[in-house]
């Protein structure tokens, strides 16, 4: 085996060196700006580089100087909670609020502020945001490598300049001597970074989140911030309300939970026996729902797998966080340095990172074979975003697309070889979080009950629908009251529909909460105009948002975020399209039609009108309130050979379409490794009917009511 860790001496003897050093800069600062030479920079230049280091050294101390509050519940009670909020604050206070505005991790600042140096001193600003959770995780090798990142380019800024008496001409490093610092910060630890998050994902033990979870006392809140996160007013409610319910209460939530996961592996005919781990990922703050969780998986012999989400900007495509989290600090934040990886992004760097990865997965098939899947527990309510996009971020240029997008290509084929798609299982469910509003506990009783839903009853109901598209040669769907929709969806002929079917009869199983039968449609002969006036994807608002298929493909896109009185129409909808191309076709060129999906529950659909929050509700609930599309890859995507069936006992056939066909012959054409499901809410939606070949129309939802005979029940909770 390979041996990722250095020596335990080595290491110890890098941090604290490395520590010991910056806690020298303070004073380094005072004597280098006495220098007449640096005065002369700053005075004709505008540029204090120096500032940076100066801020950021005095960030750090303090970051290590509070080591103890993430040890143990004895260190914990040291401090009281309010002690704890004051330091947990000030972690994050550089990106907090009005501070982001004058933060060397805002890139309109940086660029203000260090010019051409702007992006490169952006990336190491954001990166070291990430230090209370690599001192929580004790991750001394991740901490080593940044602060020796830092103090590189220090010394690059600043060599010899420490003494009063050098008064030798100041010139700063050239920018890509800096970028070329970060590009071997990202080349020669990527190999470490990726072993250690894929052990992170696999091998089950006792972290930081499990003693979290399973030994506090979770009616002090002060365990919130040993996890080393940004803890909000969210956090702390949340764990208070989940504290007041009864131990009955709290059960009957994580038993939904888990045994929809258990159940998911009878309903995909996935062999259970073997496994021994399952990825719990959650919300901080739900902490009582996953320790009950973890007692019923143990009781089904899987042990948990409690991981953070991956902090490391090398390891993070875009802003997705898998994985435990809290409230993010700052959602713009986020974004801004979403295409961070732009600054080492080349073929090397991307080949380096496929190699370390096949070479990790070899290192870790003692455990890889067992896991199980993960098991969810999303949030919802927070408050919408729409993100500033702002030119002095890095991004990709057209090569470097095309680059990360292959790259993730060719991961996905690794993860699927050693862990094929249709070996594991999972599960999703949602609740919401405090930020929804005054109604929380409300809301919070009703999704449970949404989560609970009647299996059988739904599965009669949609099976009526069922029938219907069946015999159908494609579904039409048409907007009302302003949704310019008006799409058609080519759909299977089926062989033997005595045995075949063409939509899975969705259950609350994988996916909580039941209430959809959805399909991958026949690319070619789709083809029309997908609109909704307002969604939320991918943790992004889309206002107006509208997508052109032609044969089940996307080739046009345009959205309205951007419209403004001091820009272009042109210059909006450029912006509205780059917005689309980077957070939901992931860079891609095109992307096809993946899932047309009916959704049945209108009592979710009632709740979120009964409170107005439909735009807040997760793509888990809010696709099961209407008709939803999804571009990316199909449902049952690497798992396509995998025979599934309805419980009626039919197979759904239509688990591929033409470019998932490719998967043996073409493989690096067969996927896109996204799945983004937008839906058009029953109050946008004019029609949906089916056409036979005979041209035969009939009507399943007629000005956002269900019409066809079976389905009448659907319409109770619409009034």
């Amino acid at each position: 085996m390979i041996d990722y860790k250095e020596e335990i001496s080595e290491l110890e003897l890098r941090y604290e060196l490395s520590t010991e050093r910056i806690k020298e800069i303070p004073d380094d600062v005072e004597r280098i700006r006495r220098t007449a030479s640096y005065k002369k920079h700053v005075s004709e230049t505008g540029y204090d580089y120096l500032d940076f280091f100066d801020v950021k050294s005095a960030y750090i101390n303090y970051v290590l100087s509070k080591n103890d509050m993430f040890d143990d519940q004895a260190s914990q009670k040291k401090c009281s909670p309010e002690e704890m909020e004051v330091v947990n604050k000030k972690l994050y206070e550089d990106i907090l609020g009005d501070n982001y505005a004058s933060s060397y991790s805002n890139p309109d600042y940086a660029e203000a502020k260090l010019g051409v140096m702007g992006k490169a001193f952006g990336f190491i600003s954001a990166e070291l945001q990430g230090l209370p959770a690599y001192a929580a995780d004790k991750k001394k090798l991740h901490i080593v490598a940044l602060l020796e990142l830092f103090l590189e380019v220090y010394s690059m800024f600043f060599m010899g300049l420490d003494q009063e008496e050098n008064e030798d001409e100041y010139e700063p490093p050239f920018v890509k001597d800096v970028e070329k610092a970060i590009y071997y910060y990202a080349f020669d630890y990527i190999e470490y970074f990726v072993y250690d998050r894929l052990s992170d994902s696999f091998v089950p033990g006792d972290s930081l989140a499990y003693d979290i979870v399973m030994n506090s006392d979770l009616g002090d809140i002060a365990y919130l911030y040993r996890y080393g996160e940004y803890i909000s007013e969210d956090e702390i409610k949340l764990s208070q309300y989940l504290s007041g319910l009864s131990e009955e209460q709290i059960e009957s939530v994580a038993f939904t939970y888990t045994d929809g996961f258990r159940r998911g592996f009878d309903v995909m005919g996935i062999k259970f026996e073997g496994k021994n781990s399952v990825c719990i990922r959650y919300h901080i703050g739900q902490e009582r729902i996953v320790r009950a969780a973890i007692k019923n998986f143990e009781k089904m012999g899987l042990r948990p797998i409690l991981m953070r989400y991956s902090v490391n900007r090398t390891m993070r495509r875009g802003t997705v966080k898998q994985g435990y989290e809290g409230t993010s600090p700052n959602m713009q934040f986020e974004f801004d340095h979403r295409n961070d990886d732009a600054l080492f992004m080349d073929s090397r760097f991307s080949d380096r990172r496929i190699k370390s990865t096949e070479n990790a997965q070899k290192e870790l098939m003692d455990y890889i074979p067992g896991y199980a899947g993960p098991a969810v527990i999303e949030t919802f309510g927070e408050e919408l975003f729409s993100p500033e996009v702002k030119e002095s971020a890095c991004s990709y240029t057209k090569e470097q697309q095309t680059m990360v997008t292959a790259m993730y290509g060719k991961l996905g084929q690794l993860s699927n070889k050693v862990l094929p798609g249709d070996s594991y299982s999972f599960t999703i469910i949602a609740f919401p979080m405090p930020a929804i509003g005054e109604d929380f506990e409300a809301i919070f009783d009703e999704t449970v009950a949404i989560n609970s839903l009647d299996n059988d009853k739904y599965i009669k109901i949609q099976q009526s629908l069922i029938d219907t598209l069946d015999k159908s040669d494609y579904v039409r769907v048409e907007g009302a009251n302003g949704n310019r929709t008006d799409i058609k969806v080519k759909l299977r002929r089926l062989e033997n529909p005595d045995k075949e079917t063409q939509f899975e009869n969705c259950t609350a199983d994988v996916n909580i909460p039941l209430g959809e039968v959805f399909t991958s449609p026949v690319l070619k002969e789709t083809e029309g105009t997908l609109h909704v006036s307002g969604t939320y994807l991918n943790g992004y608002f889309f206002k107006d948002i509208e997508l052109q298929f032609k044969d089940g493909v996307v080739t046009d896109y345009l959205c309205r975020n951007f419209d403004e009185d001091s820009i272009s129409e042109e210059d909006s909808m450029e912006r509205g399209r780059k917005y689309i191309k980077e957070n939901i076709l992931f860079n891609h060129d095109f992307l096809p039609l993946g899932e047309f999906a009916i959704g049945t529950n209108t009592l979710a659909y009632s709740m979120a009108r009964k409170y107005n929050i439909l735009s807040k509700l997760p793509i888990l609930i809010v696709e099961k309130t209407g008709p939803h599309f999804a571009v990316g890859d199909t449902c049952y995507s690497h798992a396509e050979d995998h025979a599934v069936f309805n419980p009626d006992g039919k197979e759904i056939i239509s688990r591929e379409n033409d470019f998932s066909l490719l998967r043996d012959t073409e493989p690096d054409k067969a996927y896109f490794n996204c799945h983004t499901d937008i839906t058009i809410p029953y109050n946008e939606l004019g029609r949906l009917y089916t056409v036979d070949s005979e041209g035969k129309e009939t009507d399943i939802i007629v000005n956002g009511r269900f019409v066809l005979p079976g389905t009448e029940a659907l319409n109770e909770a619409l009034d």
